[in-house]
């Protein structure tokens, strides 16, 4: 069974533009990039090459003749003479480019050639990509991929895009979700939270319309990805890396989220630690959030490199490394607050991120100031707070209105609760946050054309859904 992705139209996208070149696409283990692959190009090529440079380690020697087209066309059908190369409608797949980063060099060449398509995977690819970036750079496309998000997670329970357009539309006008699409929507998001978004576990929920076996295969792939720390990290910061993964979830626990380095083994400086932050975000396994400087416009630059919230790539991890009574605590008594609300954030995280945007909080030194997340337009900054339920909202009222903070002229709240817009606070359910960044593009359209209206005299009403 084939998972709708968001990666299948942008290859089809790519495929029919006139301009494409090699594409390289990025991201972590079994997060679905092999199977959206193959299933593009069955449906669209008469002959398809796959490559595996881990299953096949043979083709590593492709390139004993030169990076040329030519010549590593010629040396792939010398290894397998069945393989067919058709101009205009072949496509070569180099997968666990990870294994062999020197294949990117010809990429340039596959460029210039023109004959064939190509695509490049591989997991763990952000630990060798500047020496692949600096073998192609020029002649290539890049594409993150990750684990699934809330709408594909709603595609595979079988809705369909009306859904989703219909969940903008209360958005953008501000109107509550009635009770029975409320409940229905509040259970499918915690179902995806429980399962977290990898399609191996989220398809062996679907297939059976249990969770029976779901939590194993968390586990394992947890584990997977310790191996993977622990074959592709070197020397001892394998033991430094390993500590910082696992010691997420304890971190999270606490009221203040920040990233203690301290408090990962005896004696531990930042100075140490570093490059193993650095390596978890590379590889993708985490997400880091990096503490504001003062909330204004830029965002970059305007951050604490030492101060920072760490996430899981995907809250199913978090879920698989929860202790036994957390679990039974979040599966039977439906409780999303467990670790003090650190799976609240780990998901409102990651859905931020694949919508694409960075990550950054706020905490004033000796203030009680403080905020969970912050996006930006092109020209303001919007505060996102993370709420358990629709309580005040003193640090979020603070930044909206005082004048201190020029560039935030609205800010968002998410709560496991309904729709509501009051005094410059846009209230959704936590469901909604897959939603924020086409929220705000609407609500920064609409807005510009109301001031336009008023400039020019005109009165006129909220700016309806095209």
């Amino acid at each position: 069974m084939y998972l709708r992705r968001k990666i299948d139209d942008y290859l089809k996208e790519w495929k029919n533009s006139e301009e494409r070149k090699p594409l390289i696409i990025k991201g972590a283990r079994q997060i679905g990039k092999t199977e959206s692959i193959r299933k593009f190009a069955e449906e669209n090529y008469t002959s398809v090459i796959e490559i595996n440079f881990v299953e096949e380690p043979k083709y590593r020697t492709i390139i004993v003749d030169g990076y040329g087209a030519d010549e590593i066309v010629k040396s792939i059908s010398r290894i397998d003479p069945q393989k067919q190369f058709i101009p205009e409608e072949t496509l070569i797949f180099f997968d666990e480019l990870q294994e062999f980063p020197e294949i990117a060099t010809s990429l340039k060449f596959f460029a210039q050639d023109g004959r064939f398509d190509i695509i490049c995977s591989g997991s763990l690819l952000g630990i060798s990509y500047q020496r692949i970036e600096s073998n192609s750079v020029g002649y290539k496309n890049d594409y993150t991929m990750y684990s699934m998000d809330f709408e594909e997670f709603l595609w595979a329970k079988g809705y369909q895009d009306d859904v989703i357009e219909d969940m903008l539309e209360h958005m953008c006008q501000g109107k509550a979700f009635g009770k029975a699409e409320l409940y229905t929507f509040e259970e499918a998001f915690l179902d995806y939270c429980i399962l977290g978004g990898l399609p191996a576990v989220v398809r062996e929920y679907i297939s059976t319309n249990t969770f029976t076996g779901t939590l194993q295969m968390q586990t394992q792939l947890l584990e997977d990805y310790k191996e993977d720390i622990r074959k592709y990290a070197d020397g001892l910061d394998q033991t430094r890396i390993l500590n910082v993964f696992q010691h997420i979830p304890v971190q999270l626990a606490k009221d203040n989220k920040k990233f203690q380095i301290s408090k990962v083994a005896k004696g531990a400086r930042f100075k140490d630690y570093r490059g193993c932050i650095e390596w978890l975000r590379d590889t993708g396994l985490v997400n880091v959030c990096y503490c504001l400087q003062y909330p204004e416009l830029p965002l970059k630059g305007n951050y604490d490199e030492e101060k920072y919230k760490l996430y899981y790539f995907d809250t199913g991890m978090l879920v698989a490394m929860l202790d036994e009574e957390a679990q039974e605590d979040l599966r039977a008594n439906k409780n999303m607050n467990v670790y003090k609300g650190a799976l609240y954030e780990n998901v409102v995280a990651e859905a931020l991120v694949k919508s694409g945007y960075g990550l950054y909080y706020y905490k004033k030194e000796n203030a009680t100031l403080e905020e969970d997340f912050f996006v930006r337009t092109r020209d303001s900054l919007v505060p996102v707070e993370v709420k358990a339920t629709n309580g005040r909202s003193k640090s979020l009222r603070t930044l909206i209105k005082s004048e201190n903070y020029p560039d935030i002229k609205f800010g968002i709240k998410l709560i496991k609760g309904n729709i509501g817009i009051e005094n410059d606070i846009h209230t959704f359910p936590y469901f909604c946050t897959f939603l924020l960044k086409r929220y705000i593009s609407w609500e920064m359209s609409s807005t510009s054309i109301s001031g336009e209206k008023k400039q020019a005299g005109i009165s006129g009403g909220s700016q309806s859904l095209s």
